[in-house]
């Protein structure tokens, strides 16, 4: 697989699908996830569509660059950010979201690529409403799925959902594989699938297996706080995609981001939790071609 340097400190791990000369796509992963989450068939049917599909490893997952030398203490951070220490917070995170959307971005112009459709689900909603924002000539169009805007009152965490995350998974493969039916608390009531859950787990775990990076991913999200009021300066062409069943970040986190970005779309899907069950691909891919179109 493809990995190249995007920053002095950083490399990327990528992968690509379909013809380079279509309208390029980059998807952008949620927190903790790696590239493996855009299922590779999910990325066949969107370039079978004419797209040029671009998934890669966030920054502290996958085959993306390690942080090691920044160790964070979940307990001691969580800690810090509830009794308002902040600056003790900032100290233990070594980046933000807006070095997370400075990865992706660079991704393209190692790639060539000067402006690119970003599509980003959860963390990764975050890391693309970033993108475009630092550097909306870059960005044809966003769209941001099953994601917020950063303001603490809209895509709350049912309490089940939030304690299933916050959750440690057994770090043998055997045990991490079985917890991965946990997720279940935020999938689709109706399409919701613990075989497809256990088969992600075991392939992410053979792949690249580190729970370390997962501190400094959350640190960067809580301490990057909210972009409400610069969504609501955007220009970009922006669709919001956001699942009724989703209890991980609330619809109301998509609403919300559709309320504050002038001429947004919002598409609300019953049936979609926070996952892409394939028995949707066919709305999300058709929602996705229009938007980029």
């Amino acid at each position: 697989m493809p990995n190249v340097v995007v920053s002095p400190e950083v490399s990327i791990a990528y992968e690509s699908f379909g013809d380079p000369g279509d309208p390029p796509v980059l998807l952008v992963m949620g927190f903790g996830a790696q590239l493996l989450g855009w299922h590779e068939d999910f990325c066949r049917a969107l370039a079978d569509r004419g797209r040029y599909v671009i998934r890669y490893d966030n920054r502290d997952c996958g085959l993306s660059t390690k942080f090691d030398e920044h160790p964070v203490d979940m307990g001691e951070f969580i800690a810090a950010v509830g009794s308002g220490d902040l600056p003790t917070a900032l100290a233990m995170v070594p980046y933000r979201l807006s070095d997370m959307a400075d990865d992706g971005l660079g991704l393209l112009t190692a790639l060539g690529i000067e402006r690119a459709h970003v599509v980003g689900a959860s963390m990764g909603g975050m890391i693309a409403q970033t993108m475009a924002l630092s550097s909306p000539d870059r960005v044809l169009t966003l769209t941001s799925m099953m994601s917020s805007t950063g303001e603490s009152e809209y895509g709350r965490s049912s309490p089940e959902a939030q304690a299933a995350l916050f959750t440690p998974k057994p770090a043998d493969r055997e045990g991490y594989v079985a917890a991965a039916e946990k997720e279940l608390v935020w999938a689709s009531k109706r399409y919701g699938d613990a075989a497809a859950l256990r088969e992600l787990a075991a392939a992410s775990h053979d792949r690249s297996y580190y729970p370390a990076g997962i501190g400094r991913q959350l640190g960067a999200m809580i301490l990057s706080g909210s972009r409400a009021d610069a969504l609501r300066e955007l220009r970009v062409p922006t669709l919001v995609i956001h699942g009724l069943d989703d209890t991980l970040i609330d619809p109301s986190g998509g609403k919300r981001t559709a309320e504050l970005v002038p001429g947004a779309e919002l598409l609300l899907i019953p049936d979609m939790g926070h996952d892409r069950p394939p028995e949707l691909w066919p709305d999300l891919i058709d929602a996705v071609v229009s938007h980029t179109g």
